[in-house]
């Protein structure tokens, strides 16, 4: 009788299908797809048109491994925080669906494959800026700055900016001002993108031991940061337009207002002592980015100058 209750409380052993759904699941597949809408653009201003659809699938390809070995490595590393947090608690790992050994094996081969794939299809330099990527990743930000500092994301944001400079370097093979400026409207992009998400989930990275910005100030402060960050990334992308045109231009200008209206409202409900809703900014900016870069594709592929500067 007790055996019988055994067989059936014994939980079911996963298919092939839920074994390869758990090592997609540790690339964070969803951060990849933003990473990937800005390669392109990144890719296209530095054609001043459209790249041969090789170039733009390799680089693609050695990205997405790159990114996702960097994602599996963090998971490895960031286990004992996920099982903690409700967001991040049905990750693979806190699960038990993927071995550490084997996630760690498997995130390494990926970064390994990245730079074995992007060096011959691309070039030696936008190769070992993955690996770049990938080692600042899970050694600085998450290894580091993560667990000891309320600046973490600002500077640990870094390895997600790396994308535009890759793709800027896989069809030009090399990196001018404009990638730079690229990497910039990212990197300021980040902080209020992650603080807003950090505000909702104040509690969950509180009880993991997380010093995330929100955790350790008030939500005053935070929301002037975020203030602060999204105008200096509003002005930062209007570096680009004398490398761009119209298109470009009224889109950054467009979408930077919207962005700052929505970061201004957020600082005024706080202000007044409401919680405010910091969700709609963290959704609203990965509409932002999207839009930012995809005018940045449409501007390169017509090609119309606004004042003619010539790209080095």
């Amino acid at each position: 009788m007790s055996a019988a209750l055994g067989a059936t409380t014994e939980a079911p052993r996963p298919t092939r299908k839920d074994v390869v759904r758990a090592y997609v699941a540790l690339t964070k597949p969803r951060i990849i797809e933003l990473l990937l809408v800005t390669t392109v653009p990144a890719m296209m201003l530095a054609q001043r048109g459209v790249p041969s659809p090789w170039l733009v699938f390799a680089t693609l390809f050695g990205g997405t491994m790159a990114a996702g070995s960097a994602n599996a490595l963090n998971c490895v590393v960031d286990a004992d925080i996920d099982a903690v947090m409700k967001r991040t608690s049905s990750r693979p790992l806190p699960r038990h669906q993927v071995p550490t050994r084997n996630a760690l094996v498997f995130g390494v081969t990926l970064g390994v494959l990245s730079f074995a794939w992007l060096w011959p299809t691309t070039n030696l330099l936008a190769a070992l800026l993955a690996v770049a990527a990938i080692l600042f990743y899970v050694f600085v930000y998450t290894m580091v700055l993560k667990r000891r500092t309320a600046q973490n994301i600002v500077w640990g944001g870094a390895a997600g900016c790396m994308p535009v400079v890759i793709g800027w370097s896989a069809v030009t093979g090399s990196v001018e001002w404009p990638a730079f400026v690229m990497f910039g409207v990212i990197f300021f992009w980040t902080p209020p993108h992650f603080w807003a998400l950090a505000m909702k989930f104040r509690d969950d990275y509180a009880r993991a031991g997380v010093p995330m910005l929100p955790v350790v100030t008030t939500p005053d402060r935070v929301v002037r940061q975020i203030v602060t960050y999204s105008w200096v990334m509003v002005l930062w992308t209007l570096l680009l337009v004398p490398a761009t045109g119209w298109v470009y231009t009224s889109f950054a200008v467009l979408a930077g207002g919207w962005f700052l209206i929505v970061a201004h409202r957020l600082y005024a409900t706080v202000k007044r002592g409401e919680p405010g809703k910091p969700m709609k900014l963290f959704h609203m900016s990965n509409t932002y980015l999207m839009l930012v870069f995809v005018a940045l594709a449409v501007d390169s592929a017509l090609s119309l100058p606004v004042i003619g500067l010539p790209l080095p």
